[in-house]
């Protein structure tokens, strides 16, 4: 059908007065948006389903979490796993994420395929955490992540707790497609399976697991730790509020204040122009606490408490944001630290990164004697290499990317806010014992590292149109790349999309400078964007690494400017 068909059967087959229907009706004289929810279905890939909430195929809606379920379910039996290990399910504080929830539960149940369900929201690390401590077949997680309010998203998981990717998406797409949006998949009522065992709500049991895993990654004594350090942590009115202020709690860290605005579940989002603590935006309320006490650290986690991002105080009292790269190179230091001190390193130990994470948390590892992987961009693909890695007789020690995520501890197959938080405040403690800011640790860092240097660049080109002109893009540079950018002549051009070494395919591409700078471009997977990441160092000067990122960043630019013959935002 084309889109015009597509939009005539939906309206045909919802039923009068629905709220679907009627959000179709509202729109029917809008030609660009029924465009927009129809010229595809929503995506279904490793990530699971992530967009706007509404009707069309394009959407998040009852019909297309309905559909994704029944495939999912269908994939779990053909599987042959024992469904009676069930499948976890989580949820976040936005619109319809508990309805989507006990909607899919309900499909599942009536499949024969038992169900637990946490009660109220839960951070993504915590279902993780589940489906490994339970042996679960499967988890989802119904959020969008950082995305703006508008999203909601279905996370899907396989039993070894990491979101699934290869041959189980492929297989579960497969399953999926068998059906149309208005099939009967069938349902159980909520009592009916509680009755019959198929639907089990959590007790606080879980959670006091996850919690105690979590302060178990701790790396240092109470002896050795300032736990009056102040800390202001918003958990931009997500999961992240009660379990980590539980942990603080619960640790003795006097100083740890909450951001009040934003500790209850608001899927408006009312005090943040949107919820993703990537942006620096997101933490203006946490500054004015800060500002307020003196705080010495600001943290934030999104709404389903993977992602976790901070702010630091530097010399003149000001709040700096810092990125991934400065994140968990800071992180990584610190552990490393801590494991020579404990007598652990040097020893056989592995961690993961992004192939296009910087390289300062590496450089700080192989010091260390720590083995550095890649990965494909994404926790499914980082800690899917954890099994590989443990198979060669490495113990893990840490596993990030760029992007403000990182996964402390093997156990949790996903970023992991909470535990990334709780190590962040243990991290200033320690060093405020020792006379400290996490400011004047991380410049020492550089001292004796040297001075990495990183910027970004995502051009948001939504809808048909703004898709095809990111894929003109990525083959403009895949073809007709220059040698030189700028003065930055080009030493190698690594392209992934058939892969590259122990790195599987992806439309990646990574030019390397001969000056050892670098610059990496791909497309998002989870949003309408292209990415730009752009590296460089200097030995000795922090202010010569950053100008040379800047224009590295201006001659990338133009140089896709010219051969698009626009700006990609255009």
């Amino acid at each position: 059908m084309n889109i015009k068909e597509s939009y005539d059967y939906w309206i045909k087959n919802l039923p009068d007065g629905s709220p679907l229907k009627e959000d179709l009706l509202s729109v029917k004289d809008n030609e660009a948006e029924i465009t927009d929810r129809f010229y595809q279905e929503i995506v279904f890939g490793t990530a699971g389903l992530r967009g706007i909430c509404g009707a069309g195929s394009n959407r998040m809606n009852d019909l297309t979490v309905s559909r994704a379920t029944k495939g999912i379910g269908d994939y779990i039996l053909k599987s042959g796993l024992d469904t009676s290990r069930g499948v976890v399910f989580a949820y976040d504080c936005r619109y319809h994420s508990k309805e989507f929830s006990y909607l899919a539960a309900g499909i599942l149940n009536a499949m024969g395929i038992k169900v637990y369900i946490f009660p109220s929201l839960r951070p993504t690390p915590e279902l993780s955490f589940a489906i490994r401590e339970l042996h679960a077949v499967s988890g989802v997680n119904m959020t969008a992540s950082h995305n703006p309010k508008e999203y909601n998203g279905y996370k899907v998981y396989w039993e070894d707790g990491a979101q699934i990717s290869g041959e189980v998406s492929d297989g579960i797409l497969r399953e999926i497609q068998k059906y149309g949006f208005f099939d009967d998949f069938g349902t159980m009522d909520r009592d009916e399976a509680e009755r019959k065992g198929l639907l089990v709500t959590f007790g606080g049991e879980m959670d006091r697991k996850y919690l105690d895993y979590v302060k178990s990654l701790s790396r240092r004594e109470d002896h050795l730790l300032d736990k009056s350090v102040s800390v202001i942590y918003t958990p931009l009115n997500g999961a992240g509020s009660i379990p980590l202020s539980r942990i603080m709690e619960e640790r003795g860290f006097t100083g740890f204040r909450i951001v009040k605005e934003q500790e209850e579940p608001d899927p408006e989002f009312t005090t943040v122009p949107f919820p993703n603590p990537e942006e620096p935006a997101a933490f203006g309320l946490a500054e004015r606490y800060g500002r307020e006490s003196g705080a010495e650290v600001l943290i934030a986690t999104d709404p389903d408490a993977d992602r976790m991002a901070i702010e630091i105080r530097d010399r003149e009292g000001k709040y700096l944001f810092l990125n991934g790269n400065q994140t968990g190179g800071l992180l990584i230091n610190y552990l490393a630290e801590s494991g020579k001190a404990a007598g652990e390193l040097p020893g056989k130990y592995a961690m993961i990164k992004s192939i296009v994470t910087g390289d300062f948390g590496k450089t700080i590892c192989e010091a260390y004697g720590i083995k550095v992987f890649e990965a494909l961009t994404g926790f499914k693909n980082i800690c899917g290499r954890i099994p590989e890695t443990e198979k060669k007789g490495y113990k893990y020690f840490f596993g990030y990317e760029e992007s403000i995520g990182c996964a402390p501890g093997e156990r949790v197959r996903d970023k992991d806010g909470i535990a990334a938080g709780m190590l962040i405040a243990e991290m200033a403690a320690f060093y405020k014992k020792q006379g400290l800011t996490l400011y004047e640790k991380l410049q020492k860092v550089y001292e004796e590292y040297g001075f990495f240097a990183e910027r970004q660049k995502s051009f948001v080109l939504k809808g048909k149109e703004g898709q095809e002109r990111i894929g003109r893009i990525m083959d403009h540079l895949r073809s007709s790349a220059p040698s030189d950018f700028g003065g930055f002549e080009t030493r190698e051009v690594r392209d992934y999309i058939k892969g590259y070494e122990d790195v599987p395919p992806s439309n990646v591409l990574i030019f390397y400078m001969t000056d050892g700078s670098w610059f990496a471009m791909r497309p998002s997977g989870t949003e309408p964007k292209i990415k730009f990441y752009f590296y460089t160092f200097d030995r000795n000067d922090a202010k010569v690494s950053a100008d040379k990122a800047e224009a590295l960043e201006k001659a990338v630019i133009a140089v896709s400017d010219r051969l698009c013959g626009q700006n990609p935002a255009q």
